[in-house]
């Protein structure tokens, strides 16, 4: 006998897509769910359920054989087969650690939508946030440069803050106002330190991460010129991935680059800007010994999960437990603290 499930097809949908992200598993595998649950969101369980006891629910556009049995299961009350499957290889804790430091978490400094090289829509990534419990959640789409991301130019970052506060607007009436999506960006670091985008817009945003994902291999003397000068510009919150090395994952290893990190994070210290724990286990940067320094410097931090999907906001697990380890002292980190202090930092 099938076990009982009450959450309706839209949820299962969603659970299913969010579990195989949260595993890291292809985006065509979880496109389908997202899709399907889409598509069926309009028409009500009780149509849903019509069409299934018709057999009819595939003639949905969006809705395949494997999505149907998933819809099919939640119309008569069942767990998919699918879904139980997902929840015991993903639904498990992510790491053994860092519970203590995960719970002092309110949000997430870094995160990516179908802007530029996200998966999902922004209110879908912004909705996960807000099941996953955090106060808020800032977007960051890629600058105009890195054309390969889908780098928002300025008109586009100009139509995308109308969307974020239509955004808020619709959430605010789901959440009591709890939740907030915030407005940012990813901006690179051009070859000389300035950034990638104009004065004017960067102002406009509440949060800026900047990174750096041309020339990794530059000279190691003009690296440290280059970041310095970033962390160093007053509108900069917080160096994204500071060393850029891949060390597993689909598009392959990648060295660090190389800087003299004493110099970049004194100048963080200085330029009161927050070094990232990228959350993203292909990542894991800063490295530990850097991570190790930083701290020592005294800088201060943020746990991001440079999430491209709704399951990847989950990730933020995989910071928590490397800053727990590092023995960081959780009000170093800024993404611990309540969305006025954030805001009040990251543009003083």
């Amino acid at each position: 006998m099938a076990e009982a499930y009450d959450g309706g097809p839209v949820a299962a949908l969603r659970r299913i897509a969010f579990l195989l992200e949260r595993g890291r598993e292809e985006t065509y595998k979880v496109r389908a769910y997202r899709n399907a649950a889409a598509a069926i969101l309009p028409l009500g369980e009780d149509e849903v359920r019509a069409r299934v006891e018709a057999g009819t629910i595939t003639e949905i556009p969006g809705v395949g054989a494997s999505t149907a049995k998933v819809i099919t299961a939640t119309a008569r009350g069942e767990l998919p087969e699918r879904l139980a499957a997902l929840e015991a290889e993903h639904g498990g804790p992510l790491v053994d650690g860092g519970r203590e430091m995960h719970a002092r978490l309110r949000g997430d400094l870094h995160s990516h939508s179908d802007w530029s090289d996200g998966g999902s829509p922004i209110e879908e990534m912004a909705f996960t946030a807000m099941e996953l419990g955090h106060d808020y959640q800032v977007l960051t789409d890629h600058s105009p440069r890195l054309t390969v991301a889908n780098g928002l130019s300025v008109e586009r970052l100009k139509k995308q803050l109308v969307v974020v506060d239509a955004v808020n607007q619709h959430l605010s009436s789901r959440a009591d106002g709890a939740f907030t999506l915030l407005k940012g960006i990813e901006v690179d670091i051009l070859d000389d330190g300035s950034l990638d985008q104009t004065d004017e817009m960067l102002d406009r945003l509440d949060l800026r991460v900047a990174s750096v994902h041309s020339k990794l291999k530059m000279d190691k003397a003009d690296m440290t010129r280059r970041m310095v000068a970033a962390v160093r510009n007053p509108r900069v919150n917080v160096l994204g991935h500071c060393t850029g090395r891949m060390v597993m994952g689909a598009r392959g290893v990648r060295g660090q680059s190389q800087f003299d990190a004493t110099a970049v994070f004194s100048a963080c210290v200085d330029g009161n800007t927050a070094v990232e724990i990228n959350s993203r286990p292909e990542r894991r940067d800063p490295p530990t010994h850097l991570l190790e320094l930083a701290r020592d410097l005294g800088c201060l931090f943020s746990i991001d999960s440079d999430a491209h999907a709704p399951g990847q906001l989950d990730f933020l697990w995989y910071g928590a437990e490397r800053a727990e380890k590092a023995g960081i002292d959780p009000d170093r980190i800024v993404n611990t603290w309540p969305k006025e202090r954030l805001l009040e930092w990251a543009n003083g």
